[in-house]
């Protein structure tokens, strides 16, 4: 958890309302018809770096021709396999969880550190690094895909903050209130 002087680690998630975070064949292309980067610039400007899980960022770079940008400062990557060709606008990390969360921390400065990614977002809600879920509910029903969360998760109590309507989306922020603990299995 972080302290004052520093930003917060916020798992940061656009979800359908039937609780999916991407579609089916994990595509993502409908959170656009709803919300672009420049529609949360409060969020941009609390934001100093990014952790993102690397099925996210495969998806996201496929999406390149789309308007897609979200400029939330230093992108890091959490991956046991980097790509065979560098990208200058990513670290790639394959350290441990807690190294990365750490390393994409200190780049962030006092701003946030957002949280991307199903998987990865999941292993930082289970080891308690966690500080906020911020959550864009979009009007549409997907049916099957990525859900918010995977079963494994244990259960995390959370404090709502506050839940605001811009246009179409509705924004939920919630405080982990109290930490899950590593699963034993």
């Amino acid at each position: 958890m972080s302290d004052a002087s520093t930003g917060k680690v916020v798992v940061n998630r656009v979800m359908s309302l039937d609780g999916f975070i991407a579609g089916r064949g994990h595509a993502m292309d409908w959170i656009f018809e709803y919300l672009t980067a420049d529609a949360v610039p409060e969020v941009m400007a609390a934001t100093g770096a990014m952790l993102i899980g690397r099925g996210t960022y495969d998806v996201a770079k496929g999406m390149a021709d789309q308007d897609t940008a979200y400029d939330g400062g230093a992108q890091f990557v959490l991956t046991h396999n980097p790509p065979e060709e560098p990208d200058p606008a990513v670290t790639f990390l394959t350290c441990g969880l807690e190294e990365a969360v750490a390393t994409a921390r200190s780049a962030a400065g006092d701003k946030n550190l957002e949280i991307l990614g199903a998987d990865v977002a999941a292993q930082c809600l289970q080891r308690g690094l966690v500080d906020e879920i911020l959550v864009y509910v979009l009007p549409v029903l997907l049916g099957d895909g990525v859900r918010f969360s995977p079963p494994s998760l244990d259960r995390v109590d959370l404090e709502p903050l506050s839940n605001t309507q811009s246009g179409a989306v509705t924004v939920l922020r919630f405080r982990v209130r109290k930490q899950a603990r590593p699963s034993n299995g």
